[in-house]
C-alpha cells in the first residue's frame, strides 16, 4: 500500500526561497506541495503554485489567505518576513499544524509569538536549515569550549546585496555557539558590525559584508598570539536550505508541541 504523501504548504512561495522550497518538495518522493501564499495584490495570486519556481502546474492555486494554507497542509514552511511571524505563529497554534520557521531578523515581540505558539504545536526553528551549517554550529561550540580566552573569537559573514538583517541570523547563531561553549552571556560580550579602540579580552566580534548575489558565507575565526583556527561554510545554492527544511518537515510531523531546532532534526545534540 502506497503511503500518503506529506502535504507541505509554503508561505511566500514566489520569493527566492519560496521557489526553492516548492522545487525541492516537488522533487522529493513522499512529499507534495499542499499550496502556497503570496501577499494580497501580488501578480501571482490565483496562478498555479508551480509557476514561479518553473516546475510546471501542480494543480493548486496560490492564495493570499495564510489561514487557508494552514487548513490545507500538514506542515507549513515559513521563510517570509519577521513582520509576518506573529500572524503565522498564531495560525500554526490555532490550527495545531506543525510549523517550520527559517525567517531571521525577528524582534523580541516576534520571537515571543513563536515561543507562545510552540506551547500548542510542534515548531522547528533555525536561523539556517542546511546540514553543513548545523555541523558548523556544533563544531564551533566544541572548539570554543576547548579554547580559553587567550583566543580571540570573530564571526565573519557575507550575503547578497539585498539581505536586510545584519549580522545574519546564522552569524548570530554562531556567536551564541561560541558564548555557550565558553560559558559566557552572549549579549554582554558581543560587538556588532563595528569596533572602536582596542579589542577586549573575551569579546565575540562580528564583521558583515554585502555584495553581488552571494548565497551565504560564514566563518568563525579563533586567533591567539601564535596560531589561528578557522571554521568556514560557503553556500552556493539555496537548495541546501530547502532540503534541510523538508527534512525538518518530515521529522516534525506528529511531534508533541514544543520548540525544536535542526540539531534535533539531525541528531546533533550532545
Amino acid at each position: 500500500m502506497t503511503a500518503t504523501p506529506l502535504k507541505i504548504g509554503v508561505l511566500g512561495c514566489a520569493g527566492r526561497m519560496g521557489q526553492a522550497l516548492v522545487r525541492a518538495i516537488a522533487a522529493t518522493p513522499g512529499t507534495q506541495v499542499a499550496g502556497g501564499t503570496e501577499r494580497s495584490g501580488s501578480e501571482w495570486v490565483g496562478r498555479d503554485v508551480g509557476e514561479p519556481s518553473g516546475v510546471g502546474a501542480l494543480g493548486v492555486a496560490i492564495v493570499a489567505d495564510a489561514a487557508a494554507l494552514f487548513a490545507a497542509s500538514e506542515v507549513v514552511l515559513d521563510f517570509t518576513t519577521p513582520a509576518a511571524l506573529v500572524q503565522h505563529a498564531k495560525l500554526a497554534a490555532d490550527s495545531r499544524i506543525a510549523y517550520v520557521v527559517g525567517t531571521t531578523g525577528a524582534s523580541a515581540e516576534e520571537d515571543r509569538a513563536v515561543l507562545t505558539a510552540a506551547k500548542r504545536t510542534a515548531i522547528v526553528r533555525s536561523a539556517n536549515m542546511s546540514v553543513g551549517v548545523n555541523l558548523l554550529l556544533a563544531l564551533t561550540r566544541k572548539a570554543a569550549a576547548a579554547l580559553d580566552l587567550s583566543f580571540d573569537a570573530e564571526v565573519l559573514e557575507m550575503h547578497h546585496r539585498r539581505k536586510i538583517d545584519a549580522p545574519s541570523g546564522t552569524a548570530k547563531a554562531l556567536g551564541n555557539a561560541i558564548a555557550e561553549g565558553r560559558g559566557q552571556t552572549h549579549d554582554r560580550v558581543a560587538v556588532m558590525n563595528s569596533r572602536e579602540g582596542a579589542r577586549k579580552r573575551g569579546d565575540i566580534g562580528y564583521a558583515v559584508l554585502r555584495g553581488g548575489m552571494v548565497v551565504g558565507d560564514h566563518s568563525v575565526i579563533f586567533t591567539s598570539d601564535r596560531e589561528r583556527i578557522e571554521l568556514t561554510h560557503r553556500a552556493t545554492s539555496r537548495d541546501i536550505f530547502a532540503e534541510g527544511a523538508i527534512a525538518a518537515a518530515r521529522w516534525v510531523k506528529g511531534k508533541a508541541p514544543g520548540m525544536y531546532g535542526m540539531a534535533d532534526v539531525l541528531g546533533l545534540k550532545d
